[in-house]
């Protein structure tokens, strides 16, 4: 599906996004210009609309690992404060234009250090970009922060410690990001706690590239407030598509506590999570009224926007617009944004835009 396969009147209702990756949705014109600036040759494509199939083409191998090897490419031109600067005020500019009215937007910051800036002005330059973003677009969007840290790496407590350093600045909660086999959350474990111990928000990657395990370690020994993807919660339940469908003691709990289940379709498809957006987990984690959200997780690899993931829904997965409001709203209560800033947006912002 291209972008003028979506309907108007899908693109013109409001969104809300939790789970979009920086680094993940670059312009691919912007991409070979920064390259072009900073002497940056490795690039496979130097023409935008080439660039931008050849990310698609690679991100759909099947495998978590080789669609994450993508990004070497993007992060490798966003190593100067002027970089990330233009690359987070075109990201909330873009997001705005695709009618999303609120977005948690996740990057890693030790990533960014190749051109010698601290991790203190990596934050900085991105904050002022979606500030940026968020003025060029009217005012018609906000934008917040997650700051990642990787999963191979050992800087969780370091990330974590910034995340609230700068929590009044713009950073609204932490995640953890990276290949899932092999690096439990619990390897992370003192940042957790120590986010806990600061009453600050995180989010967790887990349940996509692996299965129950990954889940439960997330919310029950590191204290997951949402879910990034959870896609594999489905192995806790039995009998699915019967008359016998019970739910696991996990997944049990994922729903009696509503726990946000940060949902990208179209992702999924590319890592092998899921087969087809028709039998997506998400329709019936929607029907079993789990707490669950969609996103776009990485807009260039995945060549979508939260208006084609919502079209998609409706065009192959019978979705209506009552259920896009009904995820909507779960979005929205599920941010990690004050109470009251939340309740304005879906009161004056969602309910009316339905």
């Amino acid at each position: 599906m291209s972008e003028s396969d979506i309907r108007p009147e899908i693109l013109a209702l409001p969104k809300v996004l939790l789970h979009d990756h920086l680094d993940g949705g670059l312009r691919p014109a912007t991409i070979i210009e920064l390259a072009l600036e900073s002497g940056y040759d490795a690039l496979p494509e130097t023409d935008p609309v080439a660039l931008g199939r050849w990310f698609r083409d690679a991100a759909d191998s099947g495998s978590l690992v080789r669609y994450l090897e993508t990004f070497d490419h993007s992060v490798a031109v966003m190593q100067t404060a002027e970089q990330l600067r233009r690359v987070a005020s075109e990201c909330a500019q873009d997001l705005a234009a695709d009618g999303v009215v609120y977005a948690e937007v996740r990057y890693a910051p030790e990533q960014h250090l190749a051109g010698g800036l601290a991790l203190e002005e990596v934050v900085e330059a991105v904050n002022a970009g979606f500030r940026d973003g968020e003025r060029a677009s009217g005012g018609t969007i906000v934008v917040r922060a997650l700051l990642t840290a990787m999963r191979h790496a050992a800087k969780s407590t370091e990330i974590a410690r910034l995340a609230v350093r700068y929590r009044d600045d713009g950073v609204a909660g932490f995640d953890i990001a990276g290949a899932e086999a092999g690096f439990p959350p619990t390897r992370h474990l003192d940042a957790f706690e120590y986010l806990q111990r600061e009453n600050a928000h995180f989010t967790i990657h887990a349940g996509e590239a692996f299965g129950l395990p990954s889940i439960w370690e997330a919310i029950q020994w590191c204290g997951a407030e949402r879910l990034g993807h959870g896609v594999r919660i489905m192995d806790d339940i039995t009998g699915v598509g019967t008359n016998h469908e019970q739910l696991g003691r996990l997944a049990a709990y994922v729903r009696d506590t509503r726990i946000p289940l940060e949902m990208c379709p179209s992702s999924n498809l590319q890592t092998g999570a899921a087969e087809s957006i028709a039998t997506h987990p998400i329709s019936h984690l929607k029907d079993l009224r789990f707490r669950v959200t969609v996103n776009t997780d990485n807009r260039l690899m995945s060549g979508t926007s939260m208006s084609r993931e919502m079209q998609l829904l409706v065009d192959e997965a019978g979705w209506s617009v009552d259920d896009l409001r009904w995820v909507t709203i779960n979005a929205m209560k599920s941010a990690f944004l004050p109470f009251d800033e939340r309740l304005a947006i879906i009161e004056d912002v969602v309910k009316p835009g339905y």
